[in-house]
């Protein structure tokens, strides 16, 4: 499997971020036993999500993208922190420009819009997914640029990493697909279309996949760059949306809790994989 991954990093970051769609699915799929989520449960979802993405930052990305730099000859802290903070400025154009609404709050973000809220909710869930994707591609991508083979120690590292990752991205997209078709429900759309929305704004994934996978390969030595720009996006989204979002109401500690769970499942993961 290493070797295969080794070889065929497109094709692998094809198959991560589609398995990260399929449990956007999944979480999707609540809405046909359930009208509704308590929301201590939902909040403590949401945290879960956060916890998962701030380690992911880091260990998956971040960490790997200095080493990298190193490698290459390049400042390591330069090439983090102008990464990062594009990634970060990127979320926060989109967020601009493109009309969304947050999952809970209602609260209407870009441009005016006469749109429905079931698009603005696929948007919002879209944004999310746009830079989980380009992770796993960039990291598949990665993992396929060093040099040694599939049996080098680094190699399988990398790819344990990348394979950590995507299962650290699925699990916290659960909620996420939930967050979408639940609330339609809720408010009186039929359970097969409340389905069908909530699963559609994972779709984005596998080609941000691709794409990462694809430029990580084709140039390497802004690879650093990639990875860090990855973490930032993702971590504008944990704190502009995932958080605020979790500690509405008195439901706080339950968020707080699942954060921290979360964080500590993708550590252990990348850790133990990677």
């Amino acid at each position: 499997m290493t070797e295969w991954i080794y070889l065929n990093p497109v094709p692998a970051a094809l198959l991560g971020t589609l398995f990260t769609y399929g449990i956007t699915a999944l979480g999707a799929a609540l809405v046909f036993p359930f009208k509704n989520v308590p929301k201590k449960v939902f909040n403590g979802m949401l945290g879960f999500s956060a916890g998962v993405m701030i380690a992911a930052s880091f260990w998956s990305l971040l960490a790997p993208g200095i080493e990298l730099a190193e490698e290459l000859g390049q400042l390591p802290w330069l090439q983090a922190v102008l990464g990062f903070l594009a990634g970060g400025l990127f979320i926060l154009l989109i967020d601009r420009y493109l009309p969304h609404e947050h999952i809970e709050s209602h609260h209407h973000e870009g441009p005016p819009s006469s749109w429905r809220r079931s698009i603005l909710l696929v948007l919002a869930i879209t944004l999310h997914n746009i830079p989980e994707g380009l992770a796993v591609g960039v990291a598949f991508g990665y993992a396929s640029t060093i040099a040694g083979g599939p049996a080098d120690p680094a190699v399988i590292a990398a790819i344990g990493g990348a394979v950590a990752l995507a299962i650290g991205i699925g699990l916290q997209n659960f909620p996420e697909g939930a967050a979408v078709s639940i609330p339609l429900r809720r408010e009186g759309m039929s359970r097969k279309k409340a389905f069908m929305i909530g699963q559609f704004s994972g779709m984005v994934e596998p080609v941000a996949g691709v794409i990462g996978a694809l430029l990580a390969l084709s140039m390497r030595a802004i690879l650093p760059f990639s990875l860090s720009f990855a973490a930032g996006a993702m971590i504008y989204v944990v704190v502009e949306e995932l958080i605020p979002e979790s500690q509405m109401m008195e439901t706080t500690k339950i968020a707080t809790i699942g954060a921290m769970v979360g964080f500590a499942i993708m550590m252990m993961l990348d850790v133990a994989l990677g």
